[in-house]
């Protein structure tokens, strides 16, 4: 594809180029207008620098109009067969980087069309029958948003197994949980891995549910009225698979809710990538050292020959910003559009190009550094699970399991907790009799309590922190990815 010009040479172009010599021969607008688009006007007006991207579902799209043309008699086999070949030769020249596109075509749609009329003549002239470029783009938005949704599904998945290999290697590695980011309990780090796959896991769900709306087809609404013609839209619909029309020819050419929506989706997978990307960078610092992070991973910095500085999560966290602000831009664009099409949705795509083209990025990389790219310090997990009185509440629940009140129980644990840290060691390393003066039920079986692993053992449920709930949790995820 050919660079779109930079706007100083545009603007030059503009002050020196007659604006006669800026439209094709008979014009865009056939005898509507007295004049033509102003060189300028062209380049403001036009979005084939970025909606060159919709040529191939663009060319399908007008395939399967075209055969429903012949299917309903509207146009004859011998145009059909004149278009079919046509298209296919646009669809070659694309793919060898031969088309020549034409900014003063404005868009895809005409782009093709031009060419194909040079390829067919008449019959090129007469496939836009019974269709406008209200229903042409919106029908070409959602067949492109398909496609991506079930690609990034796909990536979703891959990050979702790496992932859950890595929750099974660690299983049993013990980590301190967190919350307020300060030391909470004790947990697995294969439970604390899972806790990100349940998230993507809903991010699965909300793009193949999203994907239904989108596959919707609007082709056959024209401008917004429907047509005259005594077109077959389920014949379009089953060519270019289609699980429903779109009902009112209206919102159809209007309706951008499919697009928001995956926008929407597609923010809440990149939330939760950032919030892993955040937990990343704060791992893998030297006060963590939980993770290590390989180095085709990092950077150096340019004035301290130190630094390993952690640029895929911190970039993943930047771009999820970015993915969020192309949610905003498009709410923003719809919100104050009368029915029906307005030129305002020309700018719905280039938002929507850059959240796919963002996303899948951001998944690939993740998906490679979970996989290939993390080395775990376990004993440094064991170690800091240990700060913090992490098995406070477990001692809690052991007085609560001996009789006494779950209040009364936290306020003894509580000042069993001050007394350890006045002398500076864990619960765990107290004497009995000092346990003991908080506590009177305490026995010798409560040190079975304070471990690390008798903690993390006691979460034996359904969600818990058991490394046997673990592992049952990683078959059921293997399972729910093994049936899609």
């Amino acid at each position: 594809m050919s660079a779109a010009p930079s706007p100083k040479n545009d603007d030059a172009r503009d002050e020196a180029t007659p604006a006669a010599s800026s439209l094709p021969s008979g014009g865009t607008w056939s005898g509507r207008f007295a004049e033509p688009m102003s060189a300028r006007m062209q380049r403001f007006n036009a979005s084939i620098d970025f909606d060159r991207r919709l040529a191939e579902v663009d060319i399908a799209a007008s395939l399967a109009h075209a055969r429903m043309l012949a299917h309903t008699n509207i146009i004859s086999a011998d145009d059909l067969r004149a278009i079919e070949s046509g298209l296919a030769q646009i669809r070659t020249e694309i793919e060898r980087g031969e088309f020549q596109f034409a900014r003063e075509l404005e868009d895809i749609h005409f782009n093709i069309e031009r060419r194909l009329i040079t390829l067919a003549g008449d019959a090129g002239k007469r496939l836009h029958t019974a269709r406008s470029r209200n229903d042409q783009v919106a029908t070409d938005l959602r067949l492109w948003l398909r496609g991506a949704i079930d690609a990034l599904i796909g990536e979703l998945v891959a990050l979702r197994r790496a992932l859950i290999d890595l929750a099974e290697k660690h299983a049993d590695t013990i980590m301190p949980g967190f919350t307020h980011l300060q030391v909470a309990q004790p947990v697995t780090f294969g439970h604390h891995l899972m806790a990100y796959d349940a998230m993507f896991a809903r991010d699965v769900e909300r793009l193949v549910d999203c994907r239904h709306r989108v596959n919707r087809l609007p082709l056959g609404s024209a401008a917004l009225a429907g047509t005259s013609y005594p077109i077959d839209r389920e014949h379009v619909a089953r060519e270019l698979g289609f699980e429903k029309l779109c009902e009112n020819s209206i919102d159809a050419v209007s309706d951008r809710d499919f697009a928001i929506e995956f926008e929407a989706g597609a923010s809440l997978v990149m939330i939760h990538l950032s919030r892993f990307a955040e937990e990343l960078v704060l791992w893998s610092n030297p006060r963590f050292s939980f993770v290590a992070l390989a180095d085709r991973f990092c950077t150096g910095s340019s004035i301290m020959p130190q630094k390993k500085n952690p640029d895929v999560p911190e970039l993943v966290r930047g771009k999820a910003a970015r993915v969020v602000g192309d949610l905003v831009a498009l709410l923003l664009l719809m919100k104050g559009q009368p029915l029906a099409y307005n030129k305002d949705n020309q700018e719905d795509k280039e938002p929507l190009f850059d959240t796919v083209d963002t996303l899948a990025d951001s998944l690939a990389i993740i998906t490679d550094l979970v996989g290939t790219g993390l080395t775990v310090n376990r004993e440094r997990m064991r170690a800091a699970a240990r700060e913090g009185y992490a098995t406070a509440t477990d001692l809690a629940d052991y007085l609560v399991r001996k009789g006494m009140p779950f209040r009364d129980a936290h306020d003894a644990v509580a000042k069993a907790v001050r007394h350890a840290e006045s002398k500076g060691c864990d619960l765990a390393d107290l004497p009995l009799c000092d346990l003991a003066h908080f506590a009177p039920l305490v026995a010798d079986d409560v040190l079975t309590v304070l471990t690390l692993e008798g903690s993390v053992a006691s979460r034996d449920h359904v969600g818990g922190t058991a490394p046997a709930q673990v592992r049952s949790a990683i078959a059921a995820a293997r399972r729910t990815i093994a049936e899609k």
